[in-house]
């Protein structure tokens, strides 16, 4: 594979047949699904996606509004959808992973075969939250210690929080500006995963997703909050392996 800036690629593998790009929840990177490629089948290529502002882009300006992202990335992508692909994102990623497919279906006629949407309700659903993306640094980092998706040990970090804060910013910034537009449901099946002890979704915003797609929607639940991904994987990934089997 040639270097591109967006994606993380695993070893070469001949035996690939499909690919799943794989959106990270906001602060994180690439790096969260590093030990995918080893746990689903060979035949499938797991493509990380890196944002700017982090990792290897650390000297990136990061992006803050999802429209600028879909119109920055997608060039970028294209040449890798020669293959049937799917998507998967948890949080915002899974916001990403679906206006991105609808982008897709909308400019390029292309449509994943099966979308992947982890701890995120159905975008259509508006829920009145307060802004964080403008907090003053010390309230901003409370809001973070609260949502429970950093470790303990970069909270107490200063100069990690010095780099990990702006990214962070920038990433609920999208969220926060995000606005829904109706369109007609996307032409593949959609698999909705959730935590059993989320505060932040419900179940019935999970099941909103239905009407996302012209296809089927499916929801698994799994312990812990709204980062489940990082305990679950090995619960997740068999399911997610299975749609690829399917294709066979």
């Amino acid at each position: 594979m040639e270097k591109n800036p967006w994606i993380k690629f695993p070893p070469l593998n001949d035996q690939a047949k499909y690919r799943l790009f794989c959106f990270p929840y906001a602060g994180g990177g690439s790096n969260i699904f590093r030990r995918w490629p080893t746990q689903l089948s060979k035949m499938v290529e797991v493509c990380s996606i890196r944002l700017p502002g982090r990792e290897r882009r650390i000297r990136e300006t990061s992006i803050t509004n999802l429209d600028c992202l879909l119109e920055t990335m997608t060039p970028y992508l294209l040449p890798y959808l020669d293959k049937p692909f799917a998507f998967f994102g948890h949080s915002m990623g899974a916001l990403i992973s679906f206006e991105l497919a609808r982008y897709l279906f909308k400019n390029q006629g292309l449509c994943p075969f099966h979308l992947f949407i982890s701890a995120y309700r159905y975008p259509k659903i508006k829920k009145s939250q307060p802004p964080m993306s403008n907090l003053p640094e010390s309230l901003f980092i409370e809001e973070i210690r609260r949502l429970n998706g950093t470790p303990q040990a970069v909270l107490e970090e200063e100069e990690l929080m010095k780099i990990l804060v702006p990214i962070l910013r920038a990433d609920f910034s999208i969220l926060e500006t995000y606005v829904y537009q109706d369109y007609h449901p996307l032409n593949c099946p959609i698999t909705v995963f959730g935590g059993l002890e989320d505060k932040r979704i419900t179940k019935e915003e999970l099941e909103a997703w239905s009407e996302g797609t012209q296809v089927s929607c499916s929801l698994n639940m799994f312990p812990g909050d709204h980062f489940f991904i990082n305990s679950q994987a090995s619960n997740m990934l068999p399911i997610i392996d299975q749609a690829f089997r399917g294709l066979n």
